[in-house]
Order: structure tokens, then C-alpha cells, then sequence
């Protein structure tokens, strides 16, 4: 049987099981993390995954029935409506697929006996905490988005449903939109950004948390019937903090370092305040998640926020090489790095989504 070296515990992980693999059924395979979970869960056995054209989550009977028709032994729930200021005014929507899907999902796990994963987010919580937030503090979502992530946490809560609740922040890959990607574009158009710089978090990449999730479900999987007691609600995100202003400001650091064309450089990153760029959803000033819980459940050591987006900028710079000239440009890297537009993008910076337009986390 192979094997497989863990990024996050090097040990040595089977990526195989002889046939007595896991069943798992994956649910928004298109997102950032969705993406990442498909390469990560399979090694585990046998993965279905299923994207946006395969399961609408604003209809939440209709998940029924792949879950009945698979009967997986794990379900794991990468999707969500996560355009946070565009869920101010589609509540409606946005709660049948934050809030009464994964109740679901959750329904369903305990009528057969599976395992829920499901990811949520820091926007539970108000952010006036000082320190890092522990999964038991209390939960004041100050946004639609974080009210309707808070109940669906609590829908699967109260399903009785053996589960992982996964609270992240700040997503980001080198798929889809994201903070990260829309900042080195624009350090190419621009001489300047500006970028909030009172808001803390741990930007924490979607492949982190597809691999921490992988050894997590190894670990339930090895523990047999003790697995149960590990059912519960955790935090997991990338070691240290930082600002919007500096992780702007080490991202545009790392680009130059690898040879990257750009007009902005970090001393051109200016500071700015949330509160001077308005937005229709309120943001948590502090993000900061403490990961002990997680890291001491499943013996696992988060990385510092640094080293995964040191690897997406070295991945875009590859994959974006000039062979002919030997140069790094960012527009290479970027073919359509946002979907927003040039108008569209000068509120985002100020006042960035802690997650890309189009993912799913």
C-alpha cells in the first residue's frame, strides 16, 4: 500500500485502506476549500464530491437524496453563501443555505450514522474580545453572514449528529477570488493601496485546512468507538496574527522577492480604519482564533499565517514565469484573478472579505 508523507505532522499517512477506506461525501467541491478537500480526503477512500450543479444548498430538502443514495460514512460540508455584504439583503437566501442546509446535512448524518464536517467562521463573533477567541466564548455575529453560520451551527448542535465544527478565517487559495490575489493585482495597476489596518486575523490557506481536516478525520477513523468523544466545535486557522494592512504588505514583500513587476511595493501599502470605509455588513475587529483545542485533539501544530501564503505567491510566481525573458509578472500569474470590477475593487481593499467572491468555505 502507498503512502504519503503529512505536511502537518510528518508522519507517514495510508493512502489506501484495502477497501475498508471511509466513505465520504463531499459537498461544494468547487470552492476554495472544496478544491483542496478533493485532493486531500481522497487517499482516505472512497470520495464522491459534489459541486454547485449537483447539489443546491437554497433548496435544502433536495440534499437528501445523494446523502441516502451514497450512504457515506462522513459528510463533509465545504459549502456556504459567503458574499457578506451582499447576504444583508438576501437574507432569505442566504440562511437556507448558511442555517437550514447543514441542519440537513445534520438531520441526515444521524438518521445514518455518519460523521458531519462543516465549516464555519470567526464572524460568530463580535471581534471586541482582546485575546484569541476559544471555542467556548460566547457568540454575537455582528452581519446576516455570521448570524446564519451561527444557527447552522446550532441546527447541527441539536441534531445529535456526531460532528466536526471547523471555525477558520481570512480563506484563501490560488483558486477562485480572494484578498490576497486582488491585492498583488492591484499593486501592478496602482502606485498606491490603501488598506485597513485595525482589524486582526491569521489569513489561513485552503489547503492547510483540507490537510488538517484529512489527519483529523485519519485520527476518528483510528480511535474507533472513543471517536465519539472528539465530536464537538473547534478552531482551526493558521498560528500568529496580522493586519489587512500587513498581510498586504508581506504578500507584496514576497512577490518582489521572486521577481515580480509591480508598482505598489509594501512601503506603499497606507494604512487606513474600517470605520473610514463603510461597508453593508459589519466586519469582527478581531478575528483570532485559538487553535489549542484542535492542535491538542489531533495531535497536529498549525503553521505561522506566513509560510502557506509564502507558498501561494511562490506557486503564482511558477506558475506565471516568462520563459522567454526570464521575468515574474503578476498579469501572468493572473489571467482573471477577481471578478470584480476596477470601481468595484476600491471599496474591497479598504474593506476586504475575509473570503473570495466566488468561494465557498
Amino acid at each position: 500500500m502507498q503512502s504519503g508523507i503529512c505536511r502537518l505532522c510528518k508522519r507517514r499517512t495510508p493512502t489506501g485502506y484495502d477497501g475498508s477506506g471511509m466513505k465520504i461525501l463531499l459537498f461544494g467541491k468547487d470552492g476554495q476549500v472544496g478544491w483542496e478537500l478533493q485532493r486531500a480526503l481522497a487517499p482516505l477512500g472512497s470520495l464522491r464530491a459534489l459541486g454547485r450543479a449537483d447539489a443546491d444548498f437554497a433548496h435544502p430538502e433536495t440534499l437528501r437524496a445523494p446523502i441516502a443514495a451514497f450512504g457515506p460514512d462522513v459528510i463533509v460540508n465545504a459549502a456556504a453563501y459567503t458574499a457578506v455584504d451582499k447576504a444583508e439583503g438576501d437574507a432569505a437566501t442566504a440562511h437556507r443555505v448558511n442555517a437550514l442546509a447543514p441542519g440537513v446535512l445534520a438531520e441526515e448524518a444521524a438518521a445514518c450514522g455518519a460523521w458531519l464536517v462543516h465549516y464555519s467562521t470567526d464572524y460568530v463573533f463580535d471581534g471586541a474580545k482582546e485575546g484569541a477567541y476559544v471555542e467556548g466564548d460566547a457568540t454575537n455575529p455582528l452581519s446576516v453572514y455570521g448570524r446564519t453560520k451561527c444557527e447552522g451551527e446550532e441546527r447541527i448542535r441539536a441534531s445529535g449528529a456526531r460532528h466536526l465544527i471547523l471555525r477558520t478565517s481570512w480563506v484563501f487559495s490560488a483558486r477562485g477570488g480572494n484578498f490576497a490575489k486582488t491585492i498583488l493585482r492591484l499593486a501592478q495597476e496602482r502606485d498606491s493601496l490603501q488598506v485597513v489596518a485595525d482589524q486582526h486575523g491569521a489569513p489561513t490557506g485552503a489547503d492547510l485546512i483540507a490537510d488538517a481536516t484529512a489527519l483529523a478525520l485519519h485520527s476518528l477513523r483510528d480511535a474507533g468507538p472513543a471517536a465519539r468523544a472528539l465530536s464537538g466545535t473547534y478552531h482551526l486557522a493558521a498560528a500568529g496574527a496580522t493586519t489587512w494592512h500587513g498581510y498586504a504588505q508581506h504578500l507584496l514583500a514576497e512577490a518582489l522577492a521572486r521577481g515580480a513587476e509591480l508598482k505598489a511595493g509594501p512601503e506603499s501599502v497606507l494604512p487606513v480604519l474600517a470605520r473610514d470605509w463603510p461597508a453593508p455588513a459589519a466586519r469582527p475587529r478581531n478575528s483570532r482564533l485559538d487553535t489549542h483545542l484542535f492542535e491538542a485533539s489531533f495531535g497536529l501544530q498549525m503553521p505561522d499565517w506566513r509560510a502557506h501564503v509564502d507558498r501561494l505567491v511562490a506557486g503564482l510566481a511558477s506558475a506565471g514565469r516568462d520563459e522567454a525573458h526570464g521575468a515574474q509578472r503578476i498579469d501572468r500569474v493572473f489571467p482573471s484573478c477577481s471578478p470584480y470590477s476596477h470601481k468595484a475593487t476600491q471599496a474591497i481593499i479598504p474593506v476586504p472579505m475575509a473570503r473570495g467572491a466566488d468561494k465557498q468555505s
